[in-house]
């Protein structure tokens, strides 16, 4: 487990993904813990992260409540990964006291329950952050092209503590960036859209049981052989297995 400032990447600037995850899910409780390939999605997603070429440091973001304690003492045993614990509904508050205790340029967000989210997409983003100067604010779901499950935003320093000290919404302070992405007039923002978008309706997020049913097959299918598999790998799998993909229909959305 590290702790202390990051040091800069080849690019000049000092950044970390940052992981906010907890136990208190409502529709499936400690879906960040459950097992995938006999490991749990939490550490599944950060051997993912860490794929990602650039990568320095992985911070896993919850709250203070007991509850998630559980995730504390998992992230303890992991090497290169640091564990950060704050308000549990003022997450926006645990990332910028994040920016700063580390003293990051930029920090690009995940949350716990993408365990498929993949390196490639990832390093795109950060990519398209970097490529102009000045730019606060990179994404690749505002509009949505890529699948429920790859969603990864990035955000400026700079950025950040505006949002901090100025968003007073719950709605803002609990999911971190719409107070950001919605003033597009005021932040410089890229969008990175998937270069194919007809697979934006897959479902590779684990926010329910049968999601959790869909990505343990994708694991049982595919980790075995292919530890580092890729988004092309699970469209390939869940096209010749129509029944798997049809798993957690009912809860697809396309937005």
């Amino acid at each position: 487990m590290m702790q202390g400032a990051t040091e800069p990447d080849r690019d000049g600037l000092r950044w970390a993904v940052v992981v906010q995850a907890r136990m208190g899910s409502t529709r499936l409780p400690g879906k960040v813990l459950a097992d995938l390939a006999g490991r749990p999605a939490l550490v599944r997603q950060i051997e993912r992260i860490w794929r990602t070429p650039g990568v320095q440091q992985v911070i896993v973001a919850t709250s203070t409540l007991p509850q998630d304690d559980a995730i504390a003492d998992l992230c303890a045993d992991l090497p290169q990964v640091d564990v950060f614990r704050g308000s549990e509904q003022d997450v926006l508050s645990r990332y910028t006291d994040i920016v700063h205790q580390y003293d990051l340029d930029a920090v690009m967000r995940l949350t716990g329950d993408c365990p498929l989210i993949d390196p490639d997409v990832l390093s795109l983003i950060w990519q398209a952050f970097l490529a102009t100067p000045g730019t606060d604010f990179a994404s690749n779901c505002h509009p949505r092209t890529f699948p429920h499950g790859f969603d990864c935003e990035v955000a400026s320093r700079r950025a950040m503590d505006v949002a901090a000290a100025e968003a007073v919404s719950p709605m803002h302070r609990e999911h971190v960036m719409p107070f950001i992405w919605s003033q597009p007039e005021r932040f410089r923002q890229i969008n990175v859209t998937a270069a194919d978008p007809d697979h934006v309706s897959l479902r590779l997020t684990l926010d329910y049981p049968e999601d959790l049913e869909l990505i343990r097959a994708v694991y049982e299918g595919l980790y075995p052989h292919k530890p580092d598999f890729r988004f092309a790998d699970i469209v390939l799998f869940l096209q010749t297995h129509p029944q798997i993909a049809a798993l957690n229909r009912q809860h697809i959305l396309f937005s």
